[in-house]
């Protein structure tokens, strides 16, 4: 899996920006606040469809054309996947929406194509992969569990297009279920009209919890070596799966069967206390991923470089995941990491990056990836939201 060409029009602080990608190694070096991270975001949103850092697609238009009612972004690439090419092309507009008299609003829309062809996002998530190591990682552990729930469903969507429809086919469902219970609550709806929306659930939640659990049985394992390697032979790290549908912590070693009739049994246990709070109180939108270490929780009991280790770790794992589910290795992007860490686990990061297998990482201290320099590199100079090819003085001998 490979970017071969990025093209960006009004994307960040990103006017205009056209530029062949190296398949193996490129290093964006520059100051701060030049629009180097940008850059990663465009190549990361074109595979996940969303931004790893932004709250929403608006945040993406250009800064110069933030204010303006008809702004847009186009984000495009020339991909290839199994040795074949493949165009992606994003592009979010805003158009005006005439409401109740003359009123008008502006609406962000988005069109995508692959290959000069219209297509839904939720056919397009995983044509290209990507795994993103951000600062933002260390929240995979100490955060709320809302972004652990984010990070399985973008995980796993890249290498399982059923799993991203069952989940936004659960989502409407949530949706939809819960303004039903309010208006058992609130207007004295007929409750029998619960058990529609609960087989809906059931359908979509089961198979949902289904792929995480073994999604995060590969990620556990695989997640283990890493932090051995990345601490110096701990091998305690234990990666769970906390979910309300079995009342607490999975047992991953032994597969749970029935999922559907546990979760419809819970929803039954449940359905006095929902319809008084007015939401659903189980179902994979409410669970939660874990980490311990020798039998501790990491997020409340772990020091800040435990933490940080153990999100690492997850990283270079989900990297693995991807490549035994696709078949291809994804792309990596190292976004201001690698300056954290001691020389050591740099260079272990580094020497997990297989031969052939596109990386690219931001620094603003070109001397931070010496390590990196010892294989073909291709040096890109980010300023002001312009890149040139520029190899950093300090590399010059």
């Amino acid at each position: 899996m490979r970017v071969r060409r990025l093209s960006l029009a009004h994307f960040r602080n990103y006017e205009r920006l056209d530029i062949d990608l190296d398949p193996e190694t490129t290093i964006l070096f520059g100051d701060n606040a030049q629009g180097k991270s940008n850059l990663l975001e465009a190549i990361f949103y074109l595979a996940a469809m969303r931004s790893f850092r932004a709250s929403g697609d608006r945040e993406l238009l250009s800064w110069s054309v933030s204010d303006d009612p008809l702004a847009f972004t186009r984000i495009a690439s020339r991909i290839e996947r199994h040795g074949e090419p493949i165009d992606l092309e994003v592009v979010l507009r805003e158009e005006l929406r005439r409401g109740d008299g003359d009123a008008q609003s502006s609406v962000l829309t988005k069109r995508i194509k692959v290959n000069d062809v219209p297509r839904r996002a939720i056919d397009v998530i995983g044509t290209a992969t990507a795994v993103m190591f951000s600062p933002q990682d260390l929240e995979l552990v100490e955060g709320a569990p809302l972004l652990r729930r984010r990070y399985l469903d973008v995980t796993i969507s890249q290498a399982d297009r059923a799993y991203c429809r069952s989940l936004a086919q659960y989502n409407r469902v949530v949706l939809q279920r819960n303004h039903l219970l309010r208006a058992i609550r609130d207007r004295g709806a007929q409750p029998d009209q619960i058990h529609f929306w609960n087989r809906e659930l059931i359908a979509a939640g089961s198979y949902i919890v289904s792929q995480r659990l073994a999604t995060i049985k590969t990620l556990g394992d695989v997640s283990r070596r890493f932090y051995g390697d990345l601490s110096g032979g701990d091998d305690s790290l234990a990666v769970g799966y906390k979910s309300g549908v079995f009342h607490g912590e999975v047992d991953l070693a032994a597969a749970p069967d029935g999922i559907a009739a546990q979760f419809e049994a819970r929803l039954a246990d449940l359905q006095g206390r929902e319809v008084k709070l007015g939401v659903s109180l189980v179902g994979p939108h409410r669970d939660d991923l874990t980490f311990h270490l020798g039998g501790h929780d990491v997020s409340a009991f772990g020091s800040r470089g435990q933490q940080r280790t153990v999100a690492l770790a997850l990283k270079l794992a989900e990297a693995e995941y991807l490549r035994r589910q696709t078949g291809e290795r994804p792309i990596v992007l190292l976004d201001d990491v690698l300056s954290e860490l001691d020389p050591t686990r740099r260079a272990q990061v580094l020497d997990s990056i297989e031969p052939g297998q596109q990386l690219l990482l931001t620094a603003t201290d070109a001397e931070t990836f010496r390590r990196a320099a010892t294989r073909p590199v291709t040096w890109l100079r980010v300023s002001g939201g312009r890149v040139e090819q520029q190899r950093p003085a300090s590399m010059a001998h």
